[in-house]
């Protein structure tokens, strides 16, 4: 049974469609790393920077709707807010003793999270931390809502969160 002071998320319809989310997250942690060979700490800013202003800017822009455009308040009708999260894996001279030895599926790259869980377990072991990320809000539960994503790339995963509320 559900909490009404604290409603299920995944009710609200994204401004965008959710393929089109994907697309959107894709596209933009692929321009920002498509040249990068490892994880380097001194750059995750400039690509966390890049990735959340490509999704912000693709979001604004379709989430107005046609009636809007061709009128003089062209605004979306929600607020956003993108989180970008840059993981690096761990290579085998840096991994713990009691981490398992898998092989990293490189064909995985981009994955949905669904209610914090996703990507697939095959991929675990070597070149892998653990991580655990939790969001809660309170708003307009049939307007607001949050969707995560996960990208995986050469030494690293991007976890990307996307928040809109209805104005």
């Amino acid at each position: 049974m559900s909490d009404p002071k604290f409603p299920n998320l995944s009710n609200s319809t994204p401004p965008v469609p959710t393929t089109r989310l994907k697309q959107i997250c894709n596209d933009a942690c692929f321009a920002a790393l498509e040249k990068v060979e490892a994880y380097e700490h001194s750059r995750t800013e400039s690509w966390n920077t890049s990735i959340i202003n490509h999704i912000l800017r693709a979001l604004i822009s379709e989430s107005i709707p046609s009636s809007a455009v061709s009128s003089t308040s062209s605004s979306s009708p929600f607020k956003f807010a993108v989180n970008s999260t840059i993981i690096q894996h761990l290579t085998s001279r840096q991994a713990l003793p009691s981490t398992s030895t898998g092989t990293g599926d490189a064909d995985n790259a981009g994955s949905e999270l669904v209610s914090g869980r996703g990507g697939s377990d095959s991929s675990a072991g070597v070149g892998r931390r653990g991580m655990h990320s939790a969001c809660g809000a309170y708003w307009n539960n049939e307007r607001d809502g949050m969707w995560s994503f996960k990208y995986e790339t050469k030494g690293m995963d991007v976890v990307i969160s996307v928040i809109w509320i209805a104005v």
